[in-house]
């Protein structure tokens, strides 16, 4: 646990990548396999404890540790609300243990100590716990809290862990990020197999790091020649890998998920594709018959079924718009430019002749201003936009800013009433930075969205300050305030739902400005919000 924690410290003190970087390679290279891959999984956002498995809940850590520090229950709750994080305050109403603690490695911690007490009785899981903060000293004991409350977070990306891996392996990154995508168990084999130089069995199921487009904020024009650029819609879809490897089909969301069995009309039609490819795309909701897609929510009833009945898979039918081609035939395409990628696309397709799986139309303009014209059109249209990818772009991974952009619609806006906040996370646990906000229905505010970006520092700190003076109740970790702040929100997209209590859901709110000119009475109403919906 000291050598984990020493990095963690290193981690947590340093402002420099090259400095992060250097003790991330350090630890990778010294430390034991057993901990090293589990240190690999708590920074690359893996927890121990999940909607099944609880070792120690955010309440049984508070009453423990009021009772081992002979705390009050209200100063450790004080306690917590200024320093800001419960793993924190844990570690500091301890002192220190007088004698040096166990040498036990990271692994031996988590695999012999925690996890073999997960779900049992509290007083079994309390000795563990609190055996463990009388005999570790400070840093140690802060690491060992984090990994309890799930919030080891050190200003340390996935990508970076990944630099340092591929530095200290030589191993290429594209390879490592390949093979860390999806769920992992945190075992040494894991990790031989994620260095290992050998092409593996394994690898045939993994999809490519997506490459993701930048918001265009510059003028359009800045661009230069249109005819240097394909345009396509921005769909609102999931955005997937289609991988068919050797008679074996995958789906992959960006979010790193496989999707098997929630979209088997896809799958099948995957399966009888004429030759072995990974195809990027977005996976959509799209009735027979239809010209446009369904809305969002209409898949999201598809995402929550790993099985669906005849029913849904009738009442929302799944197509993939695929846009690009990145493997075919067991060869890598990512190197070739988008017209040559887009051309063996169409080929493969028009082979295929699917209708589950199309190519994505590309959007005809013959200048940037008609190009404008059709983006004002992409609501009715059911998109967010256009996508603006340059002809002889390569296929890269993450978030490479020059080659493809998305140039979305204004979003559409309301001005709504902040009814409640919550303290942020990491950095901004110490403010409260997420928030609720509602519209009148009839003489009552009712919640209709939550968002946390939109404000800048300044702004945050003032509203900080007004809701710790306007707090009228709290509800965990969540405070009611009086309501008077009206803001101006803006949303992708706005969907009638049966699943919220307002009867709409709203589409990545945030917000866009504080609206001191507007007074609570004046914000909008639920009804104005549902005449949006599409």
């Amino acid at each position: 646990m000291k050598r984990f924690a020493d990095l963690y410290q290193a981690l947590d003190e340093s402002t420099a990548t090259l400095d992060k970087r250097a003790a991330l390679i350090a630890y990778f290279r010294d430390a034991p396999p057993r901990d090293a891959v589990w240190a690999l999984y708590l920074l690359s956002g893996g927890k121990l404890t999940g909607a099944r498995q609880k070792i120690a809940g955010t309440g049984e850590l508070r009453a423990w540790i009021a009772q081992e520090s002979a705390t009050p229950d209200w100063l450790v709750e004080d306690s917590y609300d200024h320093v800001g994080d419960l793993a924190e305050t844990l570690a500091l109403l301890l002192d220190d243990p007088a004698d040096p603690p166990p040498e036990l490695g990271l692994a031996e911690w988590i695999e012999e100590r925690l996890l073999p007490v997960a779900n049992q009785a509290e007083a079994v899981r309390r000795e563990v716990i609190v055996s463990a903060w009388h005999a570790l000293p400070y840093a140690q004991r802060l690491v060992f809290n984090k990994l309890l409350t799930g919030a080891l977070r050190v200003g340390v990306s996935q990508r970076l862990v990944q630099q340092a891996l591929a530095e200290m392996s030589g191993i290429d990154i594209a390879r490592i990020a390949q093979r860390m995508l999806g769920t992992w168990a945190p075992t040494p084999q894991f990790l031989q197999d994620l260095l290992s130089a050998e092409d593996l069995p394994s690898d045939r199921q993994q999809p490519y790091p997506f490459f993701l487009a930048s918001p265009l904020e510059a003028p359009v024009q800045s661009l230069g020649d249109i005819a240097d650029w394909r345009l396509e819609w921005k769909w609102d879809g999931i955005r997937l890998q289609l991988i068919r490897r050797h008679g074996e089909v995958a789906l992959w969301s960006r979010g790193e998920e496989r999707l098997d069995g929630r979209f088997p009309e896809i799958e099948e039609a995957a399966a009888t594709l004429p030759r072995d490819c990974v195809i990027d795309g977005e996976l959509l909701a799209w009735g027979q018959g239809q010209d446009a897609p369904m809305p969002f929510t209409a898949l999201q009833t598809r995402i929550q079924r790993r099985k669906p009945g005849a029913k849904t898979l009738a009442d929302t039918p799944a197509r993939v718009q695929a846009y690009d081609l990145l493997e075919l035939d067991g060869e890598d395409l990512r190197e070739r430019a988008l017209d040559e990628r887009r051309a063996l696309l169409e080929q493969l397709l028009a082979a295929h002749g699917d209708p589950r799986i199309t190519t994505s139309a590309q959007v005809q303009a013959a200048d940037w201003e008609a190009a404008a014209q059709l983006r004002e059109d992409s609501r009715m249209r059911g998109v967010e936009g256009l996508m603006l990818k340059r002809a002889d772009s390569i296929y890269q991974g993450g978030r490479k800013r020059g080659d493809w952009w998305k140039w979305k619609i204004d979003p559409l806006t309301i001005d709504a009433v902040l009814i409640y906040a919550q303290a942020g996370h990491g950095r901004r646990s110490t403010l409260f930075t997420d928030y609720t906000f509602g519209l009148w229905d009839g003489q009552t505010l009712v919640p209709v969205a939550k968002a946390y970006s939109g404000l800048d520092d300044k702004e945050i700190m003032k509203l900080d300050s007004w809701i710790r003076a306007h707090t009228t109740e709290r509800f965990g970790p969540v405070r009611a305030v009086t309501p008077h702040h009206v803001f101006e929100l803006g949303f992708e997209a706005v969907n009638l739902s049966k699943r919220h209590k307002s009867g709409v859901a709203t589409r990545f709110p945030r917000i866009l400005r504080w609206r001191h000119d507007k007074p609570m009475a004046e914000a909008d109403r639920l009804e104005d919000l549902k005449a949006l919906a599409r």
